[in-house]
């Protein structure tokens, strides 16, 4: 099976590429991947960068350059449910915006598409027979921006009340496998809870600094089972 696995963060992709049993590193237009082999499958991995944007440009790419069978992106997420702490796994059963409005449709609804873009059910099942601790399986929210107590919590829990988590780039990567038919599953790993810390800033960044790495190995676990 060929898998494209995509990050937007350097420190998420040095992390990633420590699975790979064997890999060769390629840029195309600006973008650096790596192509290789993990549990016998074809890997590209690729660091699209932060955003919405980046992540639709990065997926569109792999798509080009490397014609995967599955996609599934990985990396960090805030925590907004009460449930959720710092090194929680979350994976996505639905990706949605939290900040689109069209006027017409839902909040968060891009009008002729979904509001939710529904992960993809094999895969989802195989992590959950691999009974990770501390994992959930649930609804993560996108937008372009760095959510804090004050600034877009409030808003996205009142949108979306069953919401685990919120990121910058698993809605865009779901959307555009939607439109390409193409399986898709997000696996975010807990860094910051904008709503039980009084800085949730510093507490991503100690995240970087104390989280065991372990914790991405969820991934090279995913697809031994494939």
């Amino acid at each position: 099976m060929k898998i494209a696995i995509i990050v937007a963060l350097q420190t998420e992709f040095d992390l990633v590429k420590n699975i790979f049993t064997s890999y060769k590193e390629f840029d195309e237009k600006n973008i650096k991947f790596f192509k290789g082999e993990i549990s016998n499958h074809e890997v590209a991995l690729m660091k699209c960068g932060i955003g919405k944007v980046n992540a639709a440009v990065g997926i569109a790419e792999l798509f080009h350059v490397f014609s995967p069978d599955l996609v599934i992106n990985t990396g960090v997420a805030g925590g907004i449910d009460p449930s959720v702490e710092v090194g929680d796994i979350i994976i996505g059963e639905q990706c949605c915006y939290h900040d689109v409005w069209c006027g017409e449709d839902a909040w968060g609804q891009v009008q002729g598409l979904p509001l939710y873009f529904a992960g993809n059910r094999k895969i989802i099942d195989i992590i959950k027979s691999i009974s990770v601790d501390n994992t959930h399986w649930g609804l993560i929210c996108t937008g372009d921006q760095f959510i804090t107590e004050d600034t877009g919590f409030k808003e996205i829990k009142r949108n979306f009340p069953k919401a685990l988590a919120v990121d910058m780039e698993s809605a865009a990567m779901a959307h555009v496998c939607y439109q390409r038919n193409m399986p898709f599953v997000s696996i975010r790993v807990i860094s910051d809870t904008p709503h039980k810390a009084t800085d949730n800033h510093t507490q991503y960044f100690d995240f970087w600094e104390t989280a065991p790495r372990l914790t991405f190995d969820v991934l090279r676990q995913v697809l031994e089972k494939l």
